[in-house]
């Protein structure tokens, strides 16, 4: 089979499409012949090492020893299944996340049964589902440890990407009251997707003299602590996915004060997450941004636009066609 394999660390030109062998499902496993997959932060991070205390000690320090094959978030129709599988049968559409085993970013990948896969359901393509698990399970888990609840006010910063799109669709979804935080050009996104008000980081600093929120929710890391904060109501929470130092240390700042709690780590996910938030995308409730789309041959490309810092919402790359459509 065909695969995106990287063997040192670096920029995207790293990558390279190369024949290697094709997995063999265990007989707890489901073979997905994938038809469409993302380039997500972990991914480019993976790819090119860093941060350095990060991502080398999980995966290699002077190589990647561990993983070869990038690739979190899948979408495509089950070739084979192990012999004690029960929930899936061969030519099921199927998507899910293959977690930090990677390995997506390839012709097929084989997945255990009862970890990060679910049934497609109707109503969806297969590079929406694709657009499902890593963004929508961040907004999930986060949101859920915040107790998000109706009435809340929510600030969102990063709105137009991966994490911050589904973060503004769950949060209106369970009935918060939502402002999204987005540059000029994607201001009309934001809004369309369900955002009660934007504002333009370029042209405002959404902490001064502006409302006091529940939940400051930064999905991209690269909030200013005092800035943050100072749109925090007390007792609020704090959200940094991706955190960057000053975000890390206004943290320890609001923990040690009492102000609030703050919110990080990593997403995890519950039985039946994945089928929770596919069923809102098929009643076209909820949709999965898709900024642009590469053919596998250009996942360079892919990996530099997810890489700019102005991705819009997934960078989805198609690996095969479905047949019979």
């Amino acid at each position: 089979m065909k695969a995106a394999v990287f063997r040192r660390y670096g920029p995207p030109e790293v990558l390279t499409i190369e024949d290697v062998e094709k997995p063999v499902p265990k007989d707890n496993e489901v073979l997905v012949r994938v038809h469409a997959t993302t380039v997500c932060t972990i991914d480019w991070r993976f790819r090119s090492g860093k941060p350095f205390f990060f991502i080398r000690p999980m995966i290699g320090f002077l190589r990647p020893k561990k993983v070869s094959i990038l690739g979190l978030e899948f979408a495509g129709t089950v070739e084979q299944v192990g012999a004690k599988v029960a929930r899936f049968a061969v030519g099921d559409r199927v998507f899910g996340s293959t977690g930090l085993r990677m390995g997506a970013h390839a012709e097929y990948v084989s997945v255990p049964e009862n970890k990060g896969l679910a049934k497609t359901p109707d109503g969806i393509t297969d590079e929406q589902a694709a657009a499902i698990p890593f963004g929508g399970i961040s907004a999930l888990h986060f949101l859920r440890r915040a107790k998000i609840a109706a009435g809340q006010k929510v600030l969102i910063y990063g709105a137009a990407g991966s994490v911050g799109a589904w973060t503004v669709q769950l949060a209106k979804h369970f009935g918060a009251h939502v402002t999204g935080v987005c540059s000029t050009a994607n201001l009309a996104l934001v809004k369309s997707i369900g955002a009660d008000s934007v504002i333009d980081y370029t042209r405002e600093d959404f902490s001064k003299g502006g409302p006091i929120y529940d939940v400051v929710f930064d999905a991209v890391g690269k909030t200013h602590a005092r800035q943050s904060l100072r749109a925090l109501k007390r007792g609020g929470s704090y959200v940094l996915v991706g955190a960057n130092l000053s975000a890390i240390l206004g943290a320890v700042r609001l923990r040690l004060t009492g102000a609030g709690q703050v919110i990080g780590g990593m997403a995890r996910v519950q039985p039946g997450d994945f089928d929770l938030l596919a069923n809102p995308v098929a009643t076209g409730e909820i949709r999965p941004v898709i900024g642009k789309r590469f053919a596998f041959h250009d996942i360079a490309e892919a990996h530099r636009y997810a890489q700019s810092g102005h991705k819009r919402g997934n960078a989805v790359v198609i690996i095969q066609e479905r047949l019979n459509v």
